[in-house]
């Protein structure tokens, strides 16, 4: 990992150079975030994880107190517990976006096994960006694969995509928080409401926050 300054109170924990720079990213956002509620990072504001760095934001221009980070990363597998099922975000599915079928025809698949495989994926928000609420998903378990996350974008964007669509692109699955533009797989929508501005917390997603997808017409 690579301590690199941004500013004058903040600093970028980059770990691009380590052997698996995703899961060590992630391993650190939850040691810092649990340090954080803690109160065992004095002076830290923020923590903002991406895909294999963590920007580190001080409350002053005084810094982030870089001991103190090293002694919370130094815990982190001893921080690192399997989640409770409570606290699992849990989104109940209408799989019948535009591009399931194409999705299943690319992998030489019925529609049901992928639908099959994205439901019984135990998924993990990496890190949250492109819009508030939208959690970028990967496997939790780094062994698991997820074919149908693993294709690539869309050759052309939607200029619309409606809320509550559920999606799959370039290793990452997500759920559009809000109406946007966007170029990703849509399996299917949901009316799990994943952005509001009025509650607190704004949205249930969160960098390390477990979620599960179901498919609702299995439930009827």
């Amino acid at each position: 990992m690579r301590e690199r300054p941004a500013g004058r109170s903040a600093v970028l924990l980059d770990f691009e150079a380590t052997p698996a720079p995703k899961a060590a990213a992630a391993d650190a956002a939850a040691a810092l975030s649990a340090a954080l509620a803690d109160g065992a990072l004095p002076g830290v504001e923020d923590l903002v994880p991406a895909a294999t760095t963590i920007l580190v934001q001080g409350s002053s221009a005084d810094g982030v107190d870089r001991l103190a980070l090293r002694r919370a990363l130094r815990g982190a597998a001893a921080r690192q517990t399997e989640s409770d099922e409570d606290d699992e975000v849990v989104i109940g599915v209408h799989y019948d976006g535009p591009d399931l079928h194409d999705v299943a025809l690319h992998l030489g698949w019925t529609t049901g096994a992928v639908v099959a495989i994205h439901t019984s994926t135990r998924w993990r928000v990496e890190f949250m960006g492109f819009a508030p609420g939208f959690g970028y998903l990967v496997p939790d378990d780094p062994e698991d694969r997820c074919p149908p996350c693993e294709l690539p974008r869309r050759s052309e964007s939607r200029p619309r995509v409606p809320v509550g669509s559920v999606a799959v692109a370039a290793g990452y699955s997500a759920v559009y928080p809000g109406v946007s533009p966007g170029g990703w797989n849509l399996l299917g929508h949901t009316d799990f409401p994943l952005w509001d501005a009025t509650a607190d917390p704004p949205t249930p997603l969160h960098a390390g926050a477990i979620v599960r997808f179901t498919d609702l017409a299995s439930q009827c």
